[in-house]
């Protein structure tokens, strides 16, 4: 047989990425190698699956074609994995969760508590941004995300695991937390907000949410982390706007307080996220039924304080 699993992998980052370099990256591979395994396939083939436009490398149509053949080709071989990873039941096997940067407080104490049940199973967590979420999706990475609003489509399978309440921080000695009243959101939106990336999905309901009362941030200063931006809010550059549940130590020792605005908390939800048809080991069936029931419990609200 000419093709290999290795080869249909290459060609499926290819294709996702449109380019040799970056597929290289994700394969962790040269970028000589990738490009020789996908011309070894072109000329096993008799057929021209990509071409240059510019600085991307397309599929042609007879590519997109393929593409879909290959899709089905490695999602049944981690289907056959999976059927695999059944023999070995809940006291084994290998769990693998990504989970957006501002989910990690909660997960990994729900993971914490998970292996002491189950002390036989490996687990591989990656706390990661959004987009690197939905290209491990895209790619059958990891068993399930756990992560904000997915997108509609792209072939994804999602469930609501709780909500995700979005709230405004201060430091305890900013102007504002003196004031006796609710705070207006004109009154908020005059001081410097400390923003995450063009991106996340903290920053894309943020942005919604103003430009539905016809508001918009005007003094932002970016981080690409929210412990960055709870570390620059504590340090009096800004007022945030984060996660309630990245939030729970500061509020506990007094580091950070949350601001009674009018039009907050922004009301989100946490998301338990999945490849569609994606067939779970019994371990990954155990950890979703945990995390659904138990998920409630490990996060603690301050909303109400």
């Amino acid at each position: 047989m000419p093709y290999s699993l290795s080869q249909i992998r290459i060609f499926e980052a290819v294709a996702q990425y449109e380019s040799y370099t970056r597929a290289a990256e994700k394969l962790f591979m040269t970028q000589p190698a990738v490009s020789m395994q996908i011309k070894q396939l072109e000329e096993y083939s008799g057929l021209a699956l990509f071409e240059r436009q510019g600085k991307k490398m397309c599929l042609t149509p007879i590519g997109k074609e393929v593409q879909q053949y290959a899709s089905r080709v490695l999602q049944a071989h981690n289907d056959m994995l999976g059927a695999m990873k059944e023999l070995k039941g809940v006291k084994g096997g290998h769990l693998i969760v990504s989970v957006a940067t501002t989910a990690n407080y909660f997960v990994t104490q729900l993971l914490a508590e998970f292996s002491r049940q189950h002390e036989g199973i490996n687990i591989t967590l990656d706390v990661t941004n959004r987009h690197t979420l939905l290209d491990q999706l895209e790619n059958h990475e990891p068993d399930m995300v756990i992560m904000g609003e997915p997108p509609k489509g792209h072939g994804l399978q999602s469930e609501r695991l709780m909500a995700n309440p979005l709230v405004v921080i201060a430091a305890p000695n900013h102007p504002l937390v003196s004031i006796d009243r609710p705070l207006l959101l004109s009154d908020v939106l005059a001081e410097r907000f400390i923003v995450r990336e063009k991106g996340s999905g903290t920053r894309s309901a943020i942005e919604r949410h103003l430009h539905k009362h016809s508001a918009s941030c005007k003094n932002t200063l970016e981080m690409r982390s929210n412990e960055t931006i709870k570390h620059a809010v504590e340090a009096g550059l800004g007022l945030g706007i984060v996660s309630m549940h990245t939030i729970q130590p500061e509020l506990d020792s007094g580091r950070l307080v949350v601001l009674n605005v009018g039009n907050f908390p922004i009301q989100r939800h946490w998301h338990i996220v999945m490849r569609k048809g994606k067939r779970l080991s019994p371990i990954a069936r155990e950890f979703k039924r945990f995390v659904m029931a138990e998920a409630p419990r490990f996060v603690k609200s301050a909303v109400g304080k």
